[in-house]
């Protein structure tokens, strides 16, 4: 049956050396600014710009460098293009207090306000959108041996209890991410992807990142990331609703395409 919902579309900005996909391909200002440009070009809804690398293994870098990366960016963007809406991924109070004065409209926070939970309170403080993850562990040794009971109800529950911190600070407008990868076993991520539906109780839209994971890589063979994007276009094609509210990838131009078919396949020519 044709898909009657579709959601919004959020393009990947790594302005990072080592990102798993893309990293250093946008690691000047004017090559991260115009792939931005690019992206809502192509039909991005959302930006959402990082400047640390969240792959396997990856070691942290210092809140300023982190700043010195991202901040031009955001503030170039929302002098030139002011309607564009941003989203700072970050885990860092310093760097997400900046992008806001620089414009961003979202917080994504991969550590589901384990790094920092003063992330909740910035939200509330200037009326901003914050993006709850669930992630096990740390990037650097988050997929050394990702452990659960349950792991969709394990997840659930941890989501469940960050999203009730974060109405305790006063954030009004929260979304939810499952974390797909992040502290996951390709076995798990599949059994998240199979339960999507449990999540609604939540009570909060829900983001799904899947783009270029190393999970579709593994059970494909798809070593390259940047060669997984008709992979995880079709898996998003087979997800009720798409998996989400808001789907996060790298490839904005066939998600957007995706979405066209979708809804002419629905009749909404």
């Amino acid at each position: 049956m044709p898909q009657t919902k579709f959601p919004k579309i959020m393009g990947i900005l790594n302005i990072t050396p080592d990102s798993f996909s893309d990293g250093g391909d946008f690691s000047n200002a004017d090559a991260a600014y115009n792939h931005a440009i690019a992206l809502q070009k192509a039909g991005a809804d959302i930006i959402d710009i990082g400047g640390e690398s969240s792959r396997p293994g990856a070691l942290g870098i210092s809140p300023q460098e982190e700043i010195g990366r991202v901040i031009p960016v955001i503030a170039r963007l929302k002098e030139k293009v002011p309607d564009i809406t941003i989203s700072i991924d970050t885990t860092k109070f310093e760097v997400a207090e900046l992008a806001i004065k620089a414009g961003a409209d979202i917080i994504n926070d991969i550590s589901g306000l384990g790094s920092d939970t003063r992330l909740a309170e910035l939200a509330a403080k200037h009326n901003r959108t914050l993006i709850i993850m669930h992630m096990q562990g740390t990037p650097r040794e988050m997929q050394n041996s990702p452990q659960y009971d349950n792991v969709v109800e394990d997840i659930y529950n941890s989501l469940d209890s960050k999203i009730a911190l974060a109405r305790q600070c006063g954030v009004e407008s929260i979304i939810a991410d499952v974390g797909i990868g992040f502290g996951k076993t390709v076995e798990q991520n599949l059994i998240l992807l199979n339960n999507l539906n449990r999540f609604k109780a939540l009570g909060v839209p829900m983001l799904l990142g899947i783009s270029r994971k190393s999970f579709i890589g593994k059970m494909l063979g798809i070593d390259n990331p940047s060669e997984r994007d008709t992979a995880t276009a079709f898996i998003h094609s087979l997800l009720p609703g798409f998996g989400g509210d808001i789907i996060r990838v790298h490839n904005v131009g066939t998600a957007a395409l995706l979405m066209r078919i979708s809804r002419m396949l629905a009749g909404n020519y």
